[in-house]
């Protein structure tokens, strides 16, 4: 008897195997709908396509980026037949650059895109919907982006500088000459930024350039090798000229070229001043950020005196209004420098009774005397991979209310889980527009426990 192999295969039904879809085929699409993403989805051949820069009713031409299996991406490159919500893009730069991918949806419908984006993943993922919806928070549709990292290379081939943001689904920089999104200071100065570093005689040692609106302006410019005498001093007499401050980053951390000015971001609703530096965290678009901690402390309610506990604190972006709204608070974060540079802004802001502690956010909380004594409420932030650990220990923490503040729907909706199996209901939950003409979706919620 012949032998038996040992593994299974599985064929079309049919018996024949699907033929391969080359990258950069072409395809005429009928898109049926978005996906959370901001992509329409077609369906052709028992194939489903995710289409870059089409919308739902929309008939284009679409060039393959990748297939696999049942799963084609692909940009559009012609609409044939255009949907009545398409608008023109406003920045010439929109259907290459990877970083806005939603300029050609209003704004109206991309807050209606993110809202039910975030619905879905609570609904799938968690199988739980807010006692009431929020309406979203939302800033200008542009010119609202105070931080910008542009990626610069060296094309020895072509012998050429490219300066820009990189290409939607590849590592190709798309040179640009305007940038909508950013604030009008950043985009003031993006024309002489570009000059300098197109008249370097080695732009060869430059690998970004990061741009920030704050206090002050300022550029970092991180070179792989040594700045060559007479390029340092074209970006010096730059950052002079356009009154920006200059940082340089080799193998270090980032240093200012003058260290007598300050650097920082305003917090005008509570007359607070946080410094910043090029490698710490801030959100980038300033109204919304200031409306979002607006929202945190109205949904947390401390009394004045109450027990406060900030996870993930950062500078103190959260922690600082607390203090000021009255509360007594405790703030942790993972990184020892972040801490005392949240402690420092605390000090700089006569804010003498704040307590910051380091701690490891994502190991369970083993002998930290910091979080004894419990707590009125709880307020995290993290990053996009959440905080699991934390919320499993919510209920030893004491929290009636938790504010979560969350950059991934579905780590929020993971972790929201966690608290309705604790005992927590979710109360209220609402969009963050943090990042219009992009699909990326921020969210708070707020859980409360029953007495």
């Amino acid at each position: 008897m012949a032998k038996r192999s040992g593994g299974l295969r599985f064929q079309p039904s049919g018996g024949q195997k699907k033929q391969q879809i080359p990258t950069g085929k072409k395809q005429r699409l009928s898109v049926q709908r978005l996906a959370n993403d901001g992509r329409g989805i077609a369906f052709v051949d028992g194939r489903t396509w995710f289409v870059e820069g089409a919308l739902p009713g929309e008939e284009v031409e679409a060039r393959v980026l990748t297939a696999r299996s049942q799963i084609v991406e692909a940009r559009s490159e012609r609409v044939l037949t255009a949907s009545t919500q398409r608008r023109i893009e406003p920045c010439a730069h929109a259907r290459v650059c990877g970083g806005c991918t939603l300029q050609h949806l209003p704004a109206t419908e991309q807050l209606a895109l993110k809202q039910r984006s975030l619905a879905e993943q609570l609904s799938r993922l968690a199988g739980i919907e807010p006692q009431e919806w929020a309406a979203p928070l939302s800033g200008p549709e542009f010119c609202y982006r105070r931080r910008a990292r542009l990626a610069v290379r060296w094309d020895n081939k072509a012998r050429r500088l490219d300066v820009g943001f990189r290409a939607s689904a590849s590592q190709d920089i798309v040179a640009i000459h305007e940038c909508p999104v950013l604030v009008q200071a950043l985009q003031t100065l993006l024309p002489a930024l570009l000059a300098v570093l197109h008249a370097l005689d080695k732009p060869q040692a430059i690998g970004h350039v990061e741009l920030f609106s704050g206090t002050a302006e300022a550029v970092l410019v991180r070179h792989t090798v040594a700045l060559a005498e007479a390029d340092l001093q074209r970006l010096t007499a730059f950052a002079h000229e356009q009154s920006v401050q200059l940082w340089l980053q080799g193998e270090g951390a980032p240093q200012p070229l003058d260290t007598a000015y300050a650097l920082g971001y305003r917090l005008p609703a509570w007359d607070l001043e946080l410094a910043w530096r090029p490698g710490d965290f801030v959100q980038v678009n300033a109204p919304v950020n200031e409306a979002m901690v607006v929202q945190a402390l109205e949904w947390l309610a401390p009394e004045a005196g109450e027990r406060v506990l900030d996870l993930f604190c950062g500078l103190g972006n959260f922690a600082l209004p607390l203090a000021r709204a009255g509360a007594q608070v405790v703030a942790v974060e993972g990184g020892e420098e972040m801490v005392e540079r949240a402690r420092t802004n605390a000090a700089h802001n006569g804010l003498n009774g704040m307590h910051f502690y380091q701690a490891d956010l994502s190991k369970p909380l083993v002998e930290a005397q910091w979080a004894e004594g419990g707590f009125a409420g709880v307020l995290l932030d993290p990053p996009r991979d959440g905080a699991l650990e934390m919320v499993r220990q919510m209920t030893t923490l004491g929290a009636r209310r938790v504010v979560y503040v969350s950059c991934n729907p579905a780590t929020l909706a993971r972790d929201a889980a966690e608290l309705i199996g604790q005992g927590y209901r979710l109360k209220r939950a609402g969009v963050l527009d943090m990042f219009p003409q992009t699909a990326h979706v921020e969210a708070m919620a707020l859980f409360e426990r029953p007495e």
